[in-house]
């Protein structure tokens, strides 16, 4: 699947799901001062693009050494993706946990609600298939970040004027795209490897 600037910032959109990520924010943020969240956050979505943009480097690096190739890093990846895309169409009931007051501090803002699985399998994807575009994906890293983290500092007041039936429904209709997009990653890396064992 070759992508451009404009797909690959509108998949990474997707993954990094801010709009999801809003609840997720909103409870690890409770116990923090007001005057502090905007900050909190930044410094949070600071992290995960040091990490993904780490990743972007060190990725081709990183396939070598555990001898992946691009076609089981395509499947693996649309196979994590289509489950993530689940979780957002059918959230999991919530569970209360007794989390440590205070400031959260990487985990779990920056890391996995942010930079998770998904997002470093797709940095990798990224930049396996198409290395040569590197600047490109980090240009659309960067467009990514700056969307989490204007729809995070604002997500109190987009959960105020939209309401919560709002969010959910947007969060539903991003999971289904990204369905889309899992699957159509998985048929065409199953047809290049039908296409390898026919030739082979």
């Amino acid at each position: 699947m070759n992508y451009t600037f404009a797909s690959a910032t509108i998949l990474l959109i997707l993954i990094t799901d801010p709009i999801g990520n809003i609840p997720i924010f909103a409870n690890a943020l409770k116990h923090v001062a007001p005057e502090r969240r905007a900050r909190v956050i930044l410094r949070e979505i600071l992290i995960a693009f040091a990490l993904l943009l780490t990743f972007m480097f060190v990725g081709e690096s990183f396939l070598r050494v555990m001898n992946l190739s691009e076609l089981s890093l395509q499947i693996g990846g649309g196979v994590i993706l289509f489950l993530i895309a689940l979780r957002m169409i059918f959230p999991p009931p919530k569970v209360e946990s007794d989390e440590p007051l205070g400031e959260p501090l990487i985990v779990p803002l920056a890391i996995p609600a942010i930079a998770g699985p998904s997002a470093l399998a797709t940095v990798l994807l990224l930049v396996s298939q198409a290395p040569e575009k590197r600047l490109e994906w980090i240009a659309a890293l960067c467009v990514t970040m700056t969307v989490s983290a204007v729809v995070l500092v604002l997500a109190e007041r987009i959960q105020r004027v939209a309401g919560d039936r709002f969010v959910v429904a947007l969060e539903r209709l991003m999971g289904l795209v990204l369905v889309a997009v899992s699957i159509e990653m998985m048929l065409r890396g199953i047809k290049t490897f039908v296409k390898q064992v026919a030739g082979a």
